[in-house]
């Protein structure tokens, strides 16, 4: 059935489908002589009578204007957060204000891996949040778990990526694909935060083509013998579990590379030194030599020749965690630069009182709160199971580049101050760069949003 209210250039309606409980908002239009007629003859519109041609709608919202017969029925996302997920923020925020803010500065300039605040965060359940409760974890949705990195941003990028890494690609990489024995061993004490995770892909001469690695892997008996070099290794040097990817049939092409569970305590395993970044210095990353070094056939994640696939599937997932550390990034610098401007005076006014830094406010203000809702809106979809890839690329492709230009204008309102160490504005703005990078460029960003809508439209892609 349908309920319909006037409006000046349409009508809202809530479309009961047949079957369900659910009820499907749009807004559809008339034309001024249909209305009329309905008017006259006293009855309630039908699909018939309503029609979305982009000419004739007098509305700004023409990306909405639909034809009825292409109308899905959906379920509606709600703007207001379940309980849980409030308690989750507000539990996260208290953390990290309480156990973190006060240290992060002191941190981050001696390059100091965050070891006590990882290990509170693990007694929390937040390095479970990807696992099974049979395994000892507290699960997360995909909502959680974007909510809970960007409250960890806020304060510290260094924390929300060292988890992301371990929460949003290990830990689910070894649930999904793992054998029962490598779960049982892996998971528990990884969802207790006592062995941290790690993946292991870029190589000296391959980064965003994942297909070109080089590192091989080459069965012997019941075990792989596995030799290659990988780079900017997340979390190597203070991580228990690697998840690596590797060749296993040369002639295969992409289809022949595996994935592979290896400790880094293993023979063979050696980790090279901390590289010395721009940002994110209390984060470890690390190259890694692999020689001769052995791994159990039941450490293979899924089949041979499913490591890319695995990869692919578990990067578009974790680009949802990049996009949630550059809002938290981005929200933490817009806090630090509105405090300021309330309280540094020029010209004989604050700050904020300046149009040209309200302006500034305002622009930052907007931007972090449509990068926030591309996010949520693309953990939403994953966590209904539907397909998320593009909208995941767009959430992490708007927030990473939102967060260099917020955490710009936040250090521009600091004028010569937040040039200066004295200020935290210098460290989130170092901060934010890596974000258009790792897990994917902003281009490769682009060019999978850019195949997926071509996919859609039926002209291809590639």
């Amino acid at each position: 059935m349908h309920s319909v209210s006037y409006g000046p250039h349409g009508r809202v309606f809530r479309r009961q489908v047949s079957g369900t409980g659910f009820q499907v908002p749009g807004t559809w239009h008339l034309g001024p002589g249909t209305r009329s007629r309905i008017n006259a003859e006293g009855r309630t519109p039908s699909t018939e009578d309503w029609a979305w041609p982009l000419e004739n709608a007098h509305t700004g919202f023409a990306s909405c204007i639909l034809h009825p017969v292409s109308f899905i029925p959906s379920e509606v996302m709600e703007f207001a957060y379940p309980e849980e997920h409030g308690l989750l923020r507000d539990t996260v925020r208290a953390f990290m204000e309480t156990e973190v803010a006060p240290h992060v500065d002191r941190w981050d300039r001696a390059a100091r891996f965050p070891e006590e605040a990882l290990r509170r965060l693990g007694e929390l359940g937040l390095l479970g949040a990807s696992v099974p409760e049979d395994y000892g974890g507290t699960p997360l949705d995909a909502l959680g778990q974007a909510i809970a990195v960007e409250e960890m941003a806020r304060v510290s990028a260094s924390i929300a990526i060292t988890v992301g890494v371990h929460v949003g690609l290990v830990c689910p990489m070894i649930v999904r694909y793992g054998t029962p024995e490598a779960r049982s061993r892996y998971l528990p004490p990884m969802a207790r935060g006592e062995w941290l995770g790690a993946f292991a892909q870029t190589e000296p001469n391959t980064g965003s083509d994942a297909a070109g690695i080089q590192t091989r892997a080459v069965r012997r008996g019941d075990r792989y013998v596995l030799n290659g070099v990988k780079v900017w290794v997340t979390n190597a040097e203070r991580a228990r579990v690697l998840v690596v990817q590797a060749v296993t049939d040369p002639a295969a092409g992409k289809r022949g590379i595996s994935s592979f569970i290896v400790e880094t305590t293993w023979p063979g395993v050696v980790i090279g030194r901390n590289e010395e970044k721009l940002g994110l210095h209390s984060t470890v990353t690390n190259s890694i030599h692999f020689e001769d070094c052995e791994v159990p056939v039941e450490n293979r994640l899924g089949a041979e020749g499913q490591g890319l696939r695995i990869a692919l599937e578990h990067l578009s997932a974790s680009r949802i965690s990049v996009a949630a550390q550059a809002v938290g990034i981005a929200q933490g610098a817009y806090e630090q630069a509105l405090r300021y401007a309330t309280q540094r005076r020029a010209f004989g006014a604050f700050l904020a009182e300046h149009q040209a830094i309200q302006f500034m406010l305002a622009d930052m203000a907007t931007a972090i709160e449509a990068a926030r809702l591309l996010t949520h809106r693309a953990a939403w979809l994953r966590d209904r199971g539907r397909p998320f890839a593009a909208a995941a690329s767009m959430a992490k492709l708007f927030a990473s580049e939102m967060c260099q230009q917020v955490t710009y204008q936040a250090l521009q309102i600091f004028g010569g101050y937040g040039y200066s160490r004295e200020y935290p504005l210098e460290r989130y703005f170092r901060d934010a760069r890596v974000t258009t990078i790792y897990e994917g460029t902003s281009e490769i960003q682009r060019i999978i949003i850019a195949r997926e809508l071509l996919r859609a439209a039926g002209t291809g892609g590639h």
